[in-house]
Order: C-alpha cells, then structure tokens, then sequence
C-alpha cells in the first residue's frame, strides 16, 4: 500500500509539472526574427515552450478561421489593431492586464490586447536612383518618379490600409490617381513593395513599413526612410490572449515576458517602437511623428468602400 501510495504521489507530481510547464503556441505576423528571440528567451525564463506559426496578418486571421472549432492558439500577435478590436466586439479574446503594461500609454492597450510595438508608414526612397529626394507624398506623382514607384496592397497590408483610409480623408482618391496615371505599381505584400527598390528597379515606397527599411538600412541596402511632411498613420501591433487559448495562465506569462524591459529591448532591437515609454527605441517615435486623423472604428466600418475606390484608381 505505501509503495502504491507513492507512486500515485509521483505521478501526481509528475502531472502537476508537466502542467506547469506546458506549451503554448503563438500566432505571430512578424517580424520573424523578434518573436523567434521572444520564443526562445521566454523559454529560458519559464521552462515553458513555444510553438509559433510565423506569417502575414491575413494568413495568421485566415488559419485562425480554419481551426475555429478546434482551436490551438493561445496568443496572436498581429500588425492591425483593427484585429483586436474586431476580435474583442466578436467575443473572442481573454480579459488580461499585464503587470509590465504599466509604462505602456492609455491608447496602446484595452482590457484585451496591448500593443507589442509600433510601426509607421513612410517613403522608403533609394538614394542612389538618381531621383530628388521626396519630402512628401505627393511627391512621387511628379514627372521625375514616372514608373519609379510601388505601393503595398490595402487589401493584404493592413497598415497600408489605414494609411489609405486616412488619406481619403485628407485629399481624397486623386492622390491614388495621380499615382496611377504616373506609372505606379500595386506590387502585393510590404516586402513585394520594398524589394525592387532594394534592387535599384524603382525608386520609391509609397507607404513603406519603417521598422522593415530601417533593418535593411541598418544592414547596408540602399534605403532612406522618409516620413511625410504632411503626416502618416501609425500601427499598433497588438498581441491577444484568445478566450479558446488551452494553456490561459502560460499565455498570460508569455505576454508579461513581452512586456517585461528584457522582452520590450527585443522589440526595439527590429526597429519597432517599443510599446514601453521608458525602454529607449533606435528610430523616431509616435511624439516626434505628424499624423494624419485616423478613426479605426470608421475606417474598418468602411473597408470594402475603400479598397474598391484604391481598386477603382488603379484600373482594377
């Protein structure tokens, strides 16, 4: 009986470990190399594992959608802010408020998601393409930037998106035709946009996402980063404890660990602004940026108005 008695006690024991010590799985929309060191130096912290699916927005909300009804993620780290905010109204999302948020400022986090970092959208301009130098946007509808010219997609970057959004908001569709008629192209994704101009094919981001140029600038490519003297719109990357997460508490220390000044060091790392006010960042952040008026709740109300009129200005 005592041997019986300790071996039940043993494998309680057992079981208590391995559920302390389970993994989790985080959905993450890049950049590839921070959530891999988040991974692994959250990890060596807590013993507990992390398996991550890296992709863009829309594939992380697309297999999401997939899995519904046998869910896997415990948290979503996406580049939309407008996710979190559908996925909160959806009913989908699980109430946490990190202890480590608190440098973190007001409109950077909800009862729900808390921004990992920031992004903002510029002009990645080639300095060695022969063309002038852009201070503004309109700048690339002049006659010197014919042809030389690419914008990321609205409907598959969602900052992109948002900067589409505060535009028309500001001076309308005719930016986008005057982009067009110049010779502009929708070339897909961020980095289908950013890498002819890497390679000296065209000249020009209309809409460049700065942590990606300012990393490659770092890494000796050919790219400035210019951000508009009118304004520009900036994205919040939010990561999300789902309500469906099989491992809650796990999730939660995952998100204390981003948040932590270890975790936060690794995000301005990649060029991002740190969501922490008192962790010192390597690039401008939101206060020394102009901005453009941006209602999330209108813009994504009326998203598929705004990517027909986008389509509608490029022929499409």
């Amino acid at each position: 009986m005592k041997k019986l008695l300790l071996a039940t006690v043993a494998l309680s024991t057992g079981l208590c470990a391995q559920a302390a010590f389970a993994d989790i799985t985080v959905y993450s929309a890049g950049p590839a190399s921070l959530i891999e060191k988040l991974s692994t130096g959250f990890t060596a912290e807590t013993g507990i594992k992390v398996d991550v699916f890296q992709a863009t927005t829309g594939k992380v909300m697309a297999r999401l959608e997939a899995e519904a009804a046998n869910p896997v993620a415990d948290v979503v780290i996406s580049a939309s802010w407008g996710t979190a905010t559908s996925m909160a109204a959806d009913g989908k999302l699980l109430a946490y408020t990190s202890p480590n948020a608190e440098m973190v400022p007001d409109f950077l986090k909800t009862d729900y998601a808390v921004a990992q970092g920031i992004s903002a959208l510029a002009i990645a301009w080639n300095p060695t393409s022969g063309l002038p130098k852009p201070t503004d946007w309109a700048d690339l509808t002049t006659a010197e930037y014919k042809d030389m010219v690419t914008l990321p997609d609205p409907a598959k970057s969602g900052s992109m998106f948002e900067l589409v959004s505060a535009l028309d908001g500001v001076i309308g569709a005719q930016i986008f035709d005057a982009l067009a008629a110049n010779g502009a192209i929708v070339a897909g994704a961020n980095a289908d946009a950013l890498n002819p101009v890497l390679q000296g094919a065209k000249g020009a981001v209309f809409g460049a996402v700065d942590y990606i140029s300012m990393a490659a600038a770092a890494k000796g490519e050919t790219v400035e980063e210019i951000f508009p003297t009118s304004g520009t719109v900036v994205a919040p990357r939010p990561a999300m404890i789902l309500q469906s997460s099989p491992q809650p508490e796990e999730a939660k220390q995952f998100i204390d660990y981003m948040l932590s000044e270890e975790g936060q060091a690794m995000v301005a790392a990649t060029f991002l602004m740190p969501a922490r006010t008192d962790i010192e960042a390597k690039r401008p952040r939101i206060n020394e940026l102009t901005l453009l008026d941006f209602d999330a709740e209108a813009a994504y109300g009326a998203r598929a108005e705004t990517l027909d009129a986008f389509a509608k200005s490029f022929g499409n």
